[in-house]
């Protein structure tokens, strides 16, 4: 409904979802304040919500202001707010503290539309907040220059979203390249955390949800509150706790210096945050997300086809005859979707030149690539093809008939970084160019799937002639090529690559199907990489793919089972020159990809269970069916555990009602660890118990050396009368 602008002001809005309650204060006429956001708090009167708000209001204290600055959306300098400002910026010095009285509020029962002015200032404000169906806080701000003559200097706009003072300890990600979204840990002690990326993507070391928790989180226990910024440039994230109210986490754009100067009426609109909620740990929290995700109407709902990449096969020697041939043996173990990865347009037989110039390269393919797709397709497999769009080598046709269309300061053309430079899609023939060339491969080739890379920083991103910032709007132009790829070509499936897991968010996710993790294949690695991705991505959207025994990255060896069963959780590919293969390892291949098919139905749909275990060196992940009636988990050694008998696994998220039969899951004559050592129920035949004994005792763990990892296949069986 809608409700009366004079009414709104004076109304408290109780929003619920999926156990989940956001409760925005709307009295008086300054911008609206959270009394709570966490567990449902059921059906509560107006009367009942007006006791609440008495009830969390804390009083003015000796020393401090006379009335205590309110935790608003958009927290407000002019309020005495102490902490970081919600907007920052000024008009040649002027303005810079403004102060927002509501004109109107509407309210659907699941958001809220609220606009706001400040008169003096002459700045308009948009706020816009609710819940998703899957119970995720979604938030963003609009600000306009409501000034008829001069411009509005906009630095920053970030929203604030408050946390319980239980909340104790803070949670976030950080990386490289090939170490991707590891975990940190510390108190959320007084002061602010402040976590920023000017990198022009998302990055490797993005924070991704900053949560704050109960002292001791885990994945399956304490109470947490996370916040993820849906932007793919400059962003900042932060974590403030103040000695004059309560703590916050709050998220927004980097903005760089001149980067967002509004003229008369011209507004800036945010990014959208999402906050998430859980009572049951992180994986409540992840739930929340990938409820979220899967409930997009292009949320790809088709069995994901197993992939073969072939850049740790042939890396840039690309021969017809030996491609054709790792397509054979491909299409042989199982896959369904052949990519050609980098090396095939003009000029490009090293990483040093040919980006821009996309045209198949004739002295490598005379005749395209129609025979290699036609061999693909003739087999029942999709063929899909790398690019990187938004990259341009100085040593390439377009970078010297257009230099120009490189982003640069003016004056100066940034350190090479890869022998690359970035391409200035804000640059109106540039855009077109790219737009008509991969239009065009999409158009002459039968290709269902783009491997979209983007393996360089945005350093010195200015656009020409001036030098003028651009990541804003470079962003915003690669988000409108990809809508008018997809726009263009319905079906198209595009994957966001930028040096392995270096664009995850969920705005890069609005346009593609599936993020590559990593450019590491080590099993061991992605492990732990596989399982942070997961904190905000559902499996399915996951690239996890089976490498060589010796990794590319790393050099470490693992054998079979334990890089197929890392892998097959995922959307499962397979990174490997199978030339090399023996006959042996390509049958024992084909029997893992059969499982995942098997499988995947379950994997691909149902809830994700991380447990906690008081080893480190063991972990153990699953994913159990939405009826409660089937389950998947894998328990790994990613070091040596550090008793001799590592105690009983406990297996959450079952049914505590219902009987399961518990099996391990082997590919071979019999389950790893079957030598000494082995535990009574660790048998083909398996053991019956019900969900709350699995969960509240357990059982043995097995033992199992480093680096190797077994699985469990649940189901439940039939109640007897």
């Amino acid at each position: 409904m809608k409700t009366p602008t004079d009414a709104a002001a004076e109304r408290l809005i109780h929003l619920r979802a999926a156990g989940v309650s956001l409760v925005l204060d709307l009295r008086g006429s300054g911008l609206p304040t959270v009394l709570h956001w966490g567990a449902d708090l059921g059906d509560l009167s107006q009367e009942e919500l007006s006791q609440l708000a008495q009830a969390v209001t804390m009083p003015s204290m000796p020393g401090f202001d006379d009335v205590v600055p309110r935790v608003a959306l958009l927290p407000e300098h002019g309020t005495g707010w102490p902490g970081q400002p919600g907007l920052t910026g000024h008009r040649q010095g002027a303005d810079w503290s403004p102060l927002f009285a509501i004109d109107s509020a509407e309210t659907d029962g699941l958001s809220v539309r609220i606009r706001a002015a400040d008169n003096t200032a002459r700045l308009g404000l948009v706020l816009e907040a609710g819940l998703t169906p899957s119970g995720l806080v979604r938030m963003r701000a609009a600000v306009r220059n409501d000034d008829t003559v001069r411009p509005y200097t906009l630095d920053g706009l970030m929203l604030a979203l408050p946390v319980p003072d239980a909340a104790t300890e803070l949670l976030d990600l950080t990386g490289r390249w090939c170490r991707e979204r590891a975990p940190q840990r510390h108190p959320f002690n007084a002061g602010t955390w402040l976590r920023e990326t000017r990198s022009g993507r998302t990055g490797p070391d993005a924070a991704l949800v900053l949560t704050a928790g109960t002292p001791g989180f885990g994945f399956g226990h304490g109470e947490v509150w996370g916040l993820h910024i849906a932007w793919s440039g400059n962003h900042r994230v932060l974590a403030e706790r103040l000695p004059t109210g309560r703590p916050v986490v709050a998220a927004g754009e980097l903005l760089l210096p001149g980067e967002a100067v509004l003229g008369p009426g011209e507004q800036y609109t945010g990014p959208w945050l999402y906050g998430s909620h859980s009572g049951q740990g992180l994986d409540g929290l992840s739930a929340r997300f990938h409820d979220h995700l899967r409930a997009r109407p292009g949320h790809p709902h088709r069995p994901r086809p197993v992939v073969l990449n072939t850049w740790e096969a042939v890396y840039f020697d690309h021969d017809l005859d030996k491609l054709t041939h790792l397509a054979d043996l491909g299409a042989e173990v199982g896959v369904e979707r052949f990519v050609l990865d980098d090396g095939w347009f003009r000029h490009r037989r090293d990483d040093r030149a040919g980006l821009g110039d996309w045209y198949v390269d004739e002295t490598v393919w005379p005749n395209g690539l129609h025979p290699l797709i036609d061999h693909v397709r003739a087999l029942g497999m999709e063929f899909g093809l790398w690019v990187e769009p938004e990259m341009i080598n100085p040593d390439s046709d377009l970078a010297r008939a257009h230099p120009e269309w490189i982003l640069a300061t003016g004056g100066r053309t940034p350190a090479d970084r890869r022998s690359q430079q970035v391409l200035d899609l804000t640059h109106p023939e540039a855009y077109a160019y790219i737009l008509g060339r991969l239009d065009a491969l999409l158009a002459e080739y039968d290709i269902a799937y783009l491997k979209w890379d983007h393996n360089r920083e945005l350093v010195d991103a200015g656009h020409s002639p001036d030098g003028e910032p651009a990541v804003h709007r470079q962003t915003l132009a690669v988000y409108a090529l990809l809508d008018e790829l997809r726009a263009r070509h319905p079906g198209l499936e595009i994957e966001s690559c930028a040096s392995g897991g270096g664009r995850v968010d969920l705005a890069i996710l609005e346009r593609t199907d599936r993020v590559w993790a990593s450019d590491c294949n080590d099993a061991l690695e992605r492990q732990s990489i596989n399982r942070w991705t997961g904190l905000i991505l559902p499996p399915e959207l996951v690239g996890s793919h089976i490498g060589a025994a010796r990794s590319h990255t790393t050099s470490r060896t693992h054998d079979l089972a334990f890089r197929a069963g890392t892998a097959l959780f995922g959307h499962l590919g397979i990174e490997w020159d199978l030339t090399r293969a023996s006959e042996s390892e390509r049958a024992e291949l084909t029997r893992w990809v059969s499982l995942h098919k098997q499988l995947r139905g379950l994997l691909h749909t149902g809830r994700v269970v991380r447990v906690d275990h008081p080893d480190p060196a063991l972990w153990a992940h699953g994913v159990v069916s939405h009826d409660l009636t089937e389950a998947v988990f894998a328990l790994t050694a990613v070091a040596t555990p550090v008793a001799a008998h590592p105690g009983t696994l406990r297996l959450r998220g079952l049914d505590p009602d219902a009987t399961y039969h518990l099996r391990p899951l082997s590919l071979a004559d019999r389950a790893p660890g079957m030598e000494r050592g082995t535990p009574a129920w660790c048998t083909k035949s398996g053991i019956s118990l019900p969900g709350s004994v699995l969960e509240r005792v357990g059982i043995q763990i097995p033992t199992l050396h480093p680096e190797q990892l077994i699985l469990l296949h649940l189901t439940s069986c039939p109640s007897t009368p």
